[in-house]
């Protein structure tokens, strides 16, 4: 029989004993510590009777349970962020970037650790989930600075700008990259001077309270940087705070509009990343292998369920048998199955109902006339111990029209739609008639028609000759129902602080009366 990890002591393993975690395998961990952290300190829920199975992807086994907070739990994590705020806000910018240096730092360090929780939590593949850690290091490391501006006025006189910071942000994280969200979130909140409540997707609380130890062993004052766990309600006692200076959410459409609307019954500023149907346009004149390899970065990370995934393919009708053959024959190639495995390409997805509903799209676009050309079934790995694990083989569909469900709505899945096209611009009339904004790609050797089509498509990003790259220098978020504000680059400073300008006058009042 197996022998299990617990939880109780990964959070002393992950500081001391890297080589025991790294031991462990799929199946073989449990999560019994608390998972809710404010004051500095992990906190035992108060009532754990609506406590939630937490399910790990890869076995269908229960991880640990997820007891949501209530009204009393988000008040005191609030407040305990408001006391680290009056502290953090008064440091020096220099002192705080110390801080969070260190914090990357300490991720760095053990990034291979986290990595290996992220995927028994998440269910990607661990080469995916080391990625994920390290952009985590990268986005605190890159939020550690910020500055003014001086303007020089008549007379003597002059104006100087400040960035403040807002007080206690709220971050709403979504399940599908728990931890990078948290650090994306965050990183900037902090470099501004802000404190942050986090609260993670139900179905993955285990990495977050992790981020907040190592904030703490960083250095920040105790409570700036807290996790509440919880689904809607907690979500929606957050918002409705009193103390709560803005939220940044991450995740459905639905769920975004109720929070705005949340927000704007106390004119709290909000960021919203929500959901994509991406465009990625492929021309004639492309580099075939290119194109190819980058349709399946568009379609396949994190078993596809990313939201700025390109899975509308637009193909050029001239090169589409040439294109279906080799992105068909590379996806019949992906080999789906124990995430922890360095060779497994594709992890499990988040949970049984969303498998069901992802093959459930499957299924209707077959009904609606599309060809599935690979894949799309439940998948059953040759391990035992996975059998139970919520798999799938990645999906190709050909035949697709502009009117099917499976083109005009989000699966989160790994499937691909392909459909033919002939010429430039027909394509952008196609590819922007969607209510969704967040990316966009396109391949072709024309420099010219390249940044053309970039600027007329209606979406955050546009990727020219690649997809799914997003370092943290760059800002990325949406346009249309895909949401706005921005996330990365220096433009997301101006999301976690407010303006002040100051205008001081050297010599006499220059009075009317």
């Amino acid at each position: 029989a197996p022998f299990f990890f617990i939880w109780s002591l990964l959070s002393h393993f992950l500081r001391c004993n890297r080589v025991v975690l790294q031991s462990a395998s799929t199946g073989t961990v449990l999560v019994n510590d608390h998972l809710n952290y404010w004051g500095g300190r992990r906190v035992k829920p108060t009532d754990e009777k609506n406590a939630e199975p937490v399910f790990e992807p890869a076995t269908g086994r229960v991880l640990c349970q997820m007891v949501p907070c209530g009204a009393e739990e988000v008040d005191q994590a609030i407040k305990s962020a408001h006391t680290a705020y009056l502290k953090w806000s008064k440091m020096a910018g220099m002192e705080r970037a110390r801080i969070m240096l260190e914090a990357a730092r300490i991720i760095r360090e053990r990034r291979d650790n986290i990595a290996k929780l992220e995927v028994i939590n998440n269910g990607k593949s661990i080469t995916e989930a080391q990625v994920d850690i390290d952009i985590a290091w990268q986005c605190i490391e890159y939020y550690a600075g910020m500055a003014g501006q001086h303007i020089q006025l008549p007379g003597g006189a002059f104006a100087y700008t400040r960035r403040e910071p807002l007080g206690v942000c709220v971050g709403i994280g979504a399940w599908n990259y728990p931890f990078q969200i948290a650090a994306w979130k965050s990183a900037p909140a902090l470099a501004c001077g802000n404190a942050m409540v986090f609260k993670p997707s139900p179905m993955t609380p285990v990495t977050a309270v992790i981020l907040a130890e190592i904030y703490k062993e960083a250095g920040v004052p105790e409570g700036l940087f807290n996790v509440v766990q919880g689904g809607a309600e907690t979500g929606t006692l957050l918002c409705h705070h009193p103390m709560v200076a803005k939220v940044s959410f991450t995740g459905s459409v639905p769920t975004g509009k109720k929070i705005m609307e949340m927000s704007a019954k106390g004119v709290k500023p909000v960021t919203l990343e929500l959901g994509g149907k991406s465009p990625l346009i492929i021309f004639k004149d492309c580099e075939m292998e290119n194109a190819v390899r980058g349709a399946l970065m568009a379609n396949y990370l994190s078993q596809g369920e990313v939201c700025c995934n390109g899975t509308r393919v637009f193909v050029q009708r001239e090169i589409m048998p040439q294109f279906l053959e080799e992105v068909v024959k590379r996806t019949k190639a992906i080999r789906v199955g124990d995430p922890l495995l360095k060779d497994t390409l594709m992890g499990a997805l988040i949970s049984k109902p969303h498998l069901e509903k992802v093959l459930g799209f499957v299924a209707q676009a077959k009904k609606e006339g599309a060809r599935v050309l690979c894949g799309g079934e439940p998948f059953t790995p040759s391990d035992p111990k996975l059998k139970g694990g919520y798999f799938m083989s990645p999906c190709v569909l050909d035949n697709c029209r502009d009117d099917m469900t499976c083109v005009k709505e989000e699966i989160f899945g790994p499937v691909m739609s392909v459909l033919p096209f002939d010429t430039e611009e027909e394509v952008l009339q196609r590819a922007n008639n969607t209510t969704f904004g967040l990316a966009s790609g396109v391949f072709t050797r024309d420099i010219g028609r390249a940044h053309r089509v970039a600027e007329n498509l209606q979406a955050g990003t546009c990727f020219i000759n690649n997809y799914n790259i997003s370092p943290v220098e760059v800002p990325f978020g949406g346009y249309k129902m895909s949401g706005f504000g921005r996330e990365n680059g220096q433009v997301t400073i101006e999301y976690y602080s407010q303006l002040k300008t100051v205008v001081v006058e050297m010599g006499d009042v220059d009075s009317l009366f």
